[in-house]
């Protein structure tokens, strides 16, 4: 699987996917994973194969916009980073870094899917090249042919999407669409997105709503402070909560057992592990939509947890798999992290 990225919104069981020979002999595994499909429509894994697309559309003048720089070279050393690309036009050079986005929604597309603090650091160098005089810039591939805007995944890297969002106004950059088929050879480019910058600006900050998986491994009976001893089933559980400010230290006080107890999550957490946390930055008031979402996907609800201050039936829902893996669960993630954007962006 060449992608180092975590694709919780592709891999779901029983999804075709794309598979290539490998040309190395002597390998443990026989194929490489070059594709997989969403909703039909064949999506680009191959994060190599993505910047050897870049450098055909580069060289055949397939960009819009850039249709008059020529690729030069491939893998360009500058200090202490490494950029994929080098353009010319005349004497002129471009320094150019590729990024396989394959994080979208119904039109929305957003990079990166997993914290990178490589990105960040080659978004600020490029950015700081770019302020010296030096052409700079960055090519994002969207692999979804519907996308119409970009952003930068704030709910997930707050900290790249922050030095993106300083370095723009500095830097040569484009997002494209490509439209794939099932042979993966030469894509159609569709479109240039749209950057909502405005929603960015409202939006990135340490507040909003988030989920909290985890996996209780045993049928349990725990103590949730003044409510006594509960019974918990065997299984996974999403709690929804919200922090108006610092979200980050609250995920981070989530996933340690080591606290004084306060929140009922606080009492489950002493015999749950935390398999993922998923924060949903916004100016927004989502929680309670939130809670209610999850809970008509559960398997089982555990009532009056981590409610007592409103007036939701729960905060804490039950599932018998894994909801990570489940494409229903991942499908409303994904309408609260990137399909509410479209009201504000259309």
């Amino acid at each position: 699987m060449p992608n180092p990225g975590r694709m919780w919104e592709l891999l779901f069981p029983g999804v075709p996917v794309y598979l290539r020979q490998a040309s190395q002999e002597g390998r443990k595994t026989a194929f490489d994973i070059i594709g997989i499909e969403r909703d039909g429509v064949p999506i680009l894994l191959d994060t190599q194969y993505n910047n050897d697309t870049a450098a055909l559309l580069i060289r055949e003048h397939r960009i819009p916009g850039w249709e008059q720089w020529d690729l030069l070279r491939r893998e360009v050393t500058v200090g202490d980073s490494r950029f994929d690309l080098l353009l010319g036009r005349g004497e002129e050079q471009f320094l150019l870094e590729v990024k396989s986005c394959t994080l979208f929604g119904q039109s929305g597309a957003m990079f990166p899917d997993a914290v990178t603090d490589r990105g960040r650091r080659h978004v600020l160098h490029l950015a700081r090249l770019a302020r010296e005089g030096q052409h700079a810039g960055i090519l994002f591939l969207v692999h979804w042919d519907r996308a119409t805007w970009f952003l930068p995944d704030y709910h997930t890297d707050p900290a790249f999407a922050a030095a993106f969002h300083e370095s723009v106004a500095a830097l040569d950059w484009k997002a494209v669409s490509l439209r794939w088929t099932a042979e993966f050879t030469i894509p159609d480019v569709v479109r240039t997105l749209t950057y909502p910058a405005a929603v960015l600006e409202q939006e990135n900050h340490d507040g909003g709503d988030y989920l909290v998986v985890l996996q209780l491994t045993r049928d349990a009976d725990i103590l949730i402070g003044a409510q006594g001893v509960r019974h918990f089933p065997a299984g996974y559980y999403v709690y929804a909560g919200s922090a108006k400010r610092n979200l980050a230290a609250r995920l981070a006080r989530h996933r340690r057992k080591r606290k004084q107890m306060h929140w009922h999550i606080d009492y489950l957490r002493q015999q749950a592990e935390v398999i993922a946390d998923i924060p949903i930055r916004t100016a927004a008031d989502l929680e309670h939509d939130l809670a209610a979402a999850v809970s008509q996907i559960a398997d089982w609800t555990i009532p009056h947890f981590g409610c007592t201050d409103c007036d939701c039936p729960s905060h804490l829902f039950g599932f018998s798999e894994n909801p990570i893996h489940s494409r229903t669960f991942m499908a409303m993630v994904e309408a609260f992290r990137i399909n509410r954007l479209d009201g504000f962006i259309r």
